[in-house]
């Protein structure tokens, strides 16, 4: 009998790897913007301390692709699947696919890995060099043409396609266009459609347009606002939604939140995509069209609670993103099921080369 791909086990597998980089990248950037510091351009010429820790955090930032891939092709395939679950990772981010991409390239990865271990022969000469070249080569070489010229193509489609659409759509009803903006910035996180609706709203906001700005900054609260209210109804109501390990990172995607960093959510997302990633959009959608409808603008792109001042109306504002914090909030409470303790890291047994057939 064929034995199940286990795909929730790899994913927590891989959260536990990741946890500590989002953490740590999180709360290098949250440090450093305020005591207002900006990103590193150019190195060549001065710069801060708070430069440098936000800078180091979007850095730590970029990891998150490639450590979710090879962690997950880590799980799968063991050691053999490190080397390429990193390279699907960083396609995963040239190609603007966020970590959903990088999850989806460490699968692939990771069970291509496996069946090459168990199904290709080689001679015996060659047997030592399975694991650290002709394996890792080969996998390489066939995902990554995969990622680049199969997956990424519907990808950078989209990305025009979105761009086109959001600049068709400007200048119609103001609810539906900051519905359809404030999805877009939480959907995936910090993926490319967050990219196509960030890119959009700060090119308006360089046009004097600032109603976009606050949609997305908004849009980026909403999903850890919205996480944690769902996890506090939980727990009011006695109806465990989420496990140890999901409550522990619900502790840490608050307080990042406030800073306007979604990527805490990420891990929360990992497990339950599906239901985590719509009613942080749909929550984000209500909250964004009644930003626009009130006509909440922002001078600033970034910043989170610590810019709420700044915006032309802090009251609305306030009142828009609890309402689509809460519209998640309850969202996620319906619709997620109750909770398996699921073992996030096992001793994973090393793969016996030795026992591969030879020619």
């Amino acid at each position: 009998m064929m034995k199940q791909l286990q795909l929730k086990k790899h994913a927590l597998t891989a959260i536990s790897y990741m946890l500590p980089v989002v953490v740590t990248a999180g709360l290098l950037i949250a440090i450093g913007n305020l005591a207002n510091g900006t990103v590193i351009e150019n190195y060549d010429a001065a710069y801060t301390i708070p430069d440098a820790l936000v800078s180091l955090g979007v850095l730590g930032m970029g990891l998150l692709a490639p450590v979710i891939a090879a962690a997950i092709a880590y799980s799968i395939a063991d050691r053999p699947g490190i080397a390429p679950g990193l390279f699907m990772g960083l396609i995963a981010n040239a190609i603007g696919a966020g970590f959903l991409g990088g999850m989806l390239g460490g699968y692939l990865a990771g069970y291509l890995v496996l069946f090459l271990v168990k199904n290709l022969k080689v001679p015996r000469w060659a047997q030592g060099l399975m694991p650290m070249m002709i394996v890792p080569v080969l996998s390489t070489l066939i995902v990554g043409a995969l990622m680049f010229f199969v997956i990424g193509v519907p990808i950078v489609w989209a990305t025009e396609a979105l761009t086109t659409f959001l600049t068709n759509l400007q200048g119609s009803g103001n609810f539906l266009f900051g519905a359809i903006v404030g999805g877009m910035a939480a959907f995936d996180f910090g993926g490319p459609v967050n990219k196509v609706a960030s890119l959009f709203a700060d090119g308006l906001l360089l046009e004097g347009i600032q109603e976009p700005e606050a949609v997305k900054i908004l849009a980026s609260m909403v999903p850890p606002f919205g996480v944690t209210i769902s996890w506090v109804l939980s727990r009011l109501l006695r109806r465990p939604k989420y496990s140890t390990e999901e409550e522990d990172n619900i502790k840490i995607a608050f307080p990042m939140g406030l800073c306007m960093i979604t990527e805490g959510v990420i891990p929360i997302a990992a497990v339950d995509p599906f239901r985590v990633i719509f009613s942080c959009t749909v929550g984000a959608a209500v909250g964004g069209g009644l930003s626009m409808v009130w006509g909440v603008g922002s001078p600033v792109p970034s910043g989170g609670v610590f810019i709420i001042p700044a915006m032309t109306d802090p009251l609305k504002f306030t009142i828009a993103l609890l309402i689509g914090s809460a519209i998640t909030g309850v969202l996620l409470f319906a619709l997620k099921k109750a909770p398996v303790e699921t073992p996030i890291m096992e001793e994973e047994e090393d793969i016996d080369f030795s026992s591969i057939e030879i020619s």
